[in-house]
This record gives C-alpha cells, structure tokens and sequence, in this order.
C-alpha cells in the first residue's frame, strides 16, 4: 500500500433541505436542526405521509443558464450547483478547465424523477405536448454529463447507480481511479431528487416512511423521512493537490464494498460487516482506529437492527462508547446522494472534533447500538472516520477518511 498514491478531498459542496452550502448542511447536523418540513405535493389526493425534506426555495433558473435549464432536470442542476461550491472551495480557478486528466462519476438512485413524472402526467392524463428533451433530463448519466460539460472534465464520466449506495461507491470509484493512475483528480459525489406525486407513493406503500419524526436506532422509530438533495467532492492525488497549493480537507483513506447476493430489500449483517471491514483494511486501519462513524441509520426496524449487529461484528465491546450517529434525521434519506452528504458531514465532524447528533432518539432499543449520541452533539478525538451506505440489493459501501 506505500506505492499507492495519497487521495486527498480537497472541495466540497452541497444542496440540501438546509439550503445552500457545507456550512448549512454541517450547522444543522451539528446544532440536531431538522430539514424535514411539511409537504404538499401536486397533482395527487391520495398523500399520506406529509413531510419530508424538501428544498423548496431551490430556483435552478436563478442559478443556471438557459440553455442548461432547457436540457437538465432538478437533480442535474442541483448536482452542478453543489459542484461550482466544490470547485470554488479547493480554490480552483473557474476559467481553467479541469482538462483530460480529470473523472466525474455521480451517484443516483433513479435519475430525472421530477422529469419523468411530470412527463407521464402529460401523456396519460392532459395530453399536453411532450418535452423533446425528456430522455437527455431523465437519463441516470445526465448529472455526470453535465458536469463535464460546465467544468470541462474530459476523462472518464461514470453514472453509479446502486439505491442509497450510489453516492459512496461513486466515491470509491473515483479514489480507486486515482490510485491507478487514470486520473489526477476527480468530481464525486451523488444527486437525488424524487419527491414528485408517483414516487412518493410508491415508496409511501412500501411502508418505511414515518409519519412522524425519523428517529434512528431508538425505541420506537418506526421509518425513515425521505429527502432530496446533492453533494459534490473533488478528489485529487497528493502530487497533483501538492502542485496547485491546494490545502486538502481530509485523506480518502479507505473504501470498502460488498454484496449480500440475499433478498432485494432485506439488510444482512455479514455483508455490511464486510464492507466495513474491507474499508479498514484498504485503509491499513483498524477497528481501533475509528473514532466516530456516520451510520446509514434510517430509522427503520429491519435497517438499524441489521446495521447495529454488523458495527458489533467490527467494534465488538468498543461500540459501547464509540461515537456512533445518524444524521438522516437532520436532511433526510436521500437516497442515491446519501453517501456523498454524509461524507460531507464526516469530513467536518473529523475536522472540528465534533461527533453530530441521533436527533429524535427517545431512549435505547435492545436491538441497536446502545449510545448513538442520543440528540446532542459531542467532542470527540478522533483521527479517522467512516462513513456506511447499506443500500436496497443487498449493495454495501464504506468510506474511511483520516486527516491529512
């Protein structure tokens, strides 16, 4: 592992239902403030779950040109709004391009929901003309695309698409691109945004939405809010960030990935254990070494009842006081971008010494981990951190950073 090249994060930006920004994203998972909001949404009577969080003063056109409004659906813009705050954040110049040397791989789950289900509305119910550029807003790669195109990326350009995994194996990717050499650096990250009528409903009559507050690993959590928005990092070796005077965040230390080959919705233990403990060795780490980590944690009964016995198979007895938090309370589930949001918030809690809150936690629950940092933030010493994404198909993911 010596010969291998350092990864460092050197930018980061964001879009979520706390606004613009790192800086909003990260005070609100630290302070225990919640995005989640009421929610109304159109062209349906049937709504039954009323919040989630939802950004709804993102004005793309106030943010973006014409021509790319024309051809993007929300979840491209907000994917490129996140990654002008990622670019500016590593100092990177604006006119210079980020040139052949340089990948974008971008997470999502579905791709152009809003697009689609304002498209399939047309056609089924008003009859109104179809928007010509559908297929370019709905694709999964339009994000990664696009993001090529605004910052003139002409390396390797990746749609991942693996549910609540995307965003961290999107990550990973891109930090195992640069150790091979294929890429000086790197755009990562995921977008998502599927609060639209026919989506909603769908993941409504699944039953793992709360109708009340999200509440991870607690007694009486009974499901998970959903959430839309995205997270962009630029990833660079330690030359190439050396060469510019690039001051990095954090190195990507590790990236661990697995599948459970077992049912299409139900989490096994063994398989999220195992991307962890592929993460740490990667990493050239031990269990020891973690000093906080940012769990899946959804607040469903079968997700963290499966995610607190996979964090014991790796912490054993430690977990008993390692600090351990979700912060999906706080933005939302959301989905194909989560990893790449809660990195962000990882990045930042590494860097301030500050394990962020399980808000909404209500008391232990005999089958979680016991101390989840019950809905107060705390200091915290740490050198390393991870981050886990257990995504439906079994498709497991973590992410090991340490300080740089």
């Amino acid at each position: 592992m010596s010969s291998r090249p350092r990864v460092f994060i050197t930018g980061m930006g964001s879009v979520t239902a706390l606004g613009f920004g790192v800086d909003a994203l990260w005070a609100a998972a630290r302070d225990g403030r919640s995005g989640v909001r009421d929610l109304a949404l159109p062209r349906t009577t049937n709504q039954l779950v009323k919040r989630a969080a939802h950004f709804s003063d993102f004005d793309a056109a106030s943010l973006l040109p014409p021509d790319v409004m024309r051809s993007t659906d929300r979840f491209a813009q907000m994917a490129v709004v996140a990654a002008r705050e990622a670019l500016a954040d590593a100092a990177w110049d604006a006119s210079e391009p980020l040139g052949s040397r340089a990948a974008v791989l971008v997470g999502s789950g579905i791709g152009g929901a809003t697009t689609s289900d304002i498209e399939h509305f047309k056609f089924y119910q008003s009859r109104e003309r179809t928007d010509p550029m559908t297929i370019p807003k709905v694709m999964p790669n339009a994000a990664a695309s696009h993001l090529s195109m605004a910052f003139g990326a002409r390396g390797m350009s990746l749609a991942v698409s693996s549910a609540c995994s995307s965003a961290s194996q999107a990550i990973g990717l891109g930090l195992m691109l640069l150790r091979q050499g294929l890429a000086d650096r790197a755009l990562v990250g995921g977008s998502e945004c599927l609060i639209t009528p026919a989506t909603f409903r769908a993941w409504e009559t699944l039953r793992v939405m709360t109708l009340g507050d999200c509440r991870p690993f607690s007694a009486g959590r009974d499901g998970m809010s959903l959430g839309e928005g995205a997270a962009m990092l630029l990833l660079e070796t330690e030359d190439a960030a050396r060469a510019r005077g690039a001051r990095p965040h954090a190195e990507l230390a590790g990236f661990g990935t697995t599948s459970d080959a077992g049912d299409i919705v139900r989490p096994d233990a063994v398989g999220a254990a195992g991307a962890m403990e592929l993460a740490l060795l990667d990493a050239g780490l031990d269990a020891a070494d973690i000093g906080y980590v940012n769990a899946h944690g959804t607040g469903t009964i079968l997700n963290d009842r499966s995610e607190s016995e996979a964090l014991r198979r790796i912490f054993g007895a430690r977990l008993e006081t390692l600090a351990v938090s979700s912060t999906k309370p706080v933005h939302g589930h959301t989905l194909g971008a989560a990893g790449a949001l809660e990195l962000v918030i990882t990045v930042r809690a590494l860097q301030e010494g500050v394990a962020p809150p399980t808000i909404n936690w209500l008391g232990a629950d005999r089958d979680c981990i016991p101390d989840p940092v019950p809905n107060a933030a705390r200091a915290v010493t740490m050198a390393a951190a991870m981050s886990n994404s257990f995504a439906f198909g079994g498709i497991n993911a973590s992410l090991i950073i340490r300080k740089a």
